[in-house]
């Protein structure tokens, strides 16, 4: 994942409501969202290559999504990123508590970003911050840089995001149209973050077309009040060519 948006209690009727973006090479292997063969209560895409994902719900509750870190170099640890969403959905430890051991032991994983729920709160946890922290109510945005750093395309994506609320106009597909946005911002506003201007170009707007890397899957993901989950995936291929949609329910 490289753009998440996180709303808590502010979309009615949906305590917690997730957005996202996928950025990836087109050619790494990738299987659409579903069920999870040996856990069916887990549902999300997976990565064919490292065998984790990158958002993904389960039955009981909870959830988890991450984004790398973008630094100029790319940087991997012993285990994928992919473990930390697959490895938390799986699991039955309480999101605050996996988020504190995660951050004991982040250099295991190549530079991320964290968002866990196990249906009661929901946790942060970055490689570039020291500690773990609660999400309070809100609408909160994640990207590739730190989590205090708001780029062109969260604040673009959170203000979408707030006015589509705000006029009453948020069924499912047009929030999965809201990670459609090929907006290029201005050199003068994009990060600066060490792998040179063409790349930042490529890498600013919240969609990305790209014909070896870009958007692989948008996913809308969010409980109801009666506990039902719902996951949406629209998936893409080079320079953005629609691949693939999905409904889920569970």
């Amino acid at each position: 994942m490289c753009l998440i948006l996180l709303a808590l209690d502010r979309v009615p009727q949906r305590p917690w409501l997730l957005l996202g973006n996928r950025d990836e090479f087109h050619a790494r292997p990738t299987a659409a969202a579903a069920a999870w063969n040996g856990d069916p209560d887990v549902v999300g895409g997976r990565d064919l290559q490292a065998g984790g994902s990158w958002l993904a719900v389960n039955r009981n509750g909870r959830f988890a999504a991450v984004t790398n870190v973008r630094s100029g170099i790319p940087a991997r640890g012993p285990r994928s990123r992919g473990d930390l969403v697959a490895d938390f959905v799986r699991g039955g430890d309480a999101a605050a508590s996996y988020a504190k051991s995660i951050s004991s032991r982040r250099e295991e994983y190549g530079p991320f970003n964290l968002i866990v729920s196990d249906g009661i709160a929901v946790w942060g946890v970055s490689s570039v911050k020291h500690d773990p922290w609660r999400f309070e109510p809100g609408i909160h945005t994640l990207s590739n840089g730190a989590p205090e750093v708001h780029w062109p395309k969260t604040q673009r994506l959170q203000a979408a995001f707030e006015a589509s609320l705000k006029s009453g106009k948020a069924t499912d597909a047009a929030l999965l149209d809201l990670l459609g946005d090929t907006f290029q911002p201005l050199d003068a506003d994009l990060p600066h973050t060490g792998v040179g201007l063409d790349l930042e170009r490529l890498l600013a707007p919240v969609f990305i077309r790209g014909g070896h890397y870009g958007t692989r899957a948008s996913t809308l993901a969010y409980a109801r009040t009666d506990g039902t989950i719902v996951l949406d995936e629209r998936r893409f291929g080079p320079a953005g060519m629609a691949d693939g949609e999905t409904s889920i329910e569970i």
